[in-house]
């Protein structure tokens, strides 16, 4: 398993279903505003961690021991694992298999592949798969001409995209707009991956 994992990761052409192969989109033909509306909503660290963000996760911990209610910890990466190379679900067995795949990502990926990836591939709600479908369907617009609000706002439902929507946005969406558009001021903006878009992946999408 492991071997054929990483012949995946390595092959030239890539296989995905072919709803997500015609909208897949190049990092430069995303937004910039939604590329930095991910990274502030949905892991600020990600250019500096090497997959885990153990100082999110203490945070986590630390807020569930306090009673402050759970929190995410899961970066990018973690996301990408779970999404293209595990089953949909909750076991121990799934986590520890995301934890290797996430390790393994991040040492054959750069963080460029690794956020085009997730971007391609994030569940944006009901049978919306990346961001060129969340745009079309939310805003009747590709990707490329996303506005700096309806960045922030699609940036603002992923932690529960199939409860909450761009559309009709609660007072925790609209929160989390607020804050997102704020952070946007300090996120980079990641750059297009050169090169070759060079893996195989046969992992069924559910959606």
């Amino acid at each position: 398993t492991s071997m054929m994992f990483l012949q995946w990761l390595t092959k030239d052409s890539p296989v995905f279903p072919s709803k997500i192969r015609e909208q897949w989109r190049k990092l430069k033909e995303i937004s910039p505003f939604l590329r930095k509306a991910v990274l502030a909503g949905e892991d600020q660290r990600f250019l500096t961690h090497g997959g885990f963000d153990f100082i999110e996760l203490n945070q986590a911990i630390h807020d569930l021991f306090q009673k402050k209610g759970s929190r995410g910890a899961s970066t990018i990466t973690m996301q990408v694992a779970r999404t293209v190379f595990l089953w949909p679900g909750r076991s121990w067995i799934r986590k520890g298999l995301e934890a290797y795949y996430t390790v393994l990502i991040e040492l054959y990926w750069p963080k460029r592949r690794i956020f085009e990836v997730y971007l391609n591939t994030v569940d944006w709600g009901s049978g919306i798969r990346g961001a060129e479908a969340a745009a079309k369907k939310y805003f009747q617009k590709p990707c490329s001409d996303l506005s700096r609000n309806q960045a922030a706002l699609l940036a603002a439902i992923l932690p529960s995209p199939h409860k909450w929507s761009p559309l009709k946005p609660n007072l925790q969406v609209l929160t989390r707009q607020k804050r997102i558009l704020k952070a946007m001021k300090k996120m980079p903006l990641i750059s297009s991956v050169s090169g070759v878009f060079n893996t195989s992946i046969t992992q069924t999408f559910i959606g």
